[in-house]
């Protein structure tokens, strides 16, 4: 199993800064991917950031050049900065660990989710 804590959500102006902490912690052989997701109400989990292990980066449309991903592979962490917040930014977070290879198999393992609310 792997428990994922997650910190870093709160309430911040339009144009301001919050950065997000995930880390997994488990029995854990490799993770695959780490990186963030919000699910805006009535639509789908959407991917946000994600980082592989060997480091390749993908950001959504509108994160990029205000978002920036990072990644301890040694701590199995990742820290999702993000600057320049919107309002449409206003959403649950949620850590994702994909494919992440214990003794029980690999699998997909999520946060409970931190909330980033951004006002106007």
């Amino acid at each position: 199993q792997v428990q994922l804590v997650e910190s870093g959500g709160g309430l911040v102006q339009a144009g301001g800064s919050l950065r997000l902490s995930c880390a997994a912690s488990g029995s854990i052989f490799s993770i695959a991917a780490m990186g963030w997701y919000r699910q805006p109400q009535g639509k789908q989990r959407e991917l946000v950031a994600t980082i592989t292990r060997r480091g390749r980066i993908d950001y959504a449309d509108s994160v990029k050049g205000r978002f920036t991903l990072s990644r301890d592979n040694a701590n199995n962490t990742v820290y999702l900065q993000m600057n320049n917040l919107r309002p449409e930014d206003t959403d649950v977070y949620y850590c994702g660990a994909i494919r992440a290879a214990t003794l029980t198999g690999v699998s997909d393992y999520w946060g409970q989710g931190t909330r980033v609310t951004v006002s106007s």
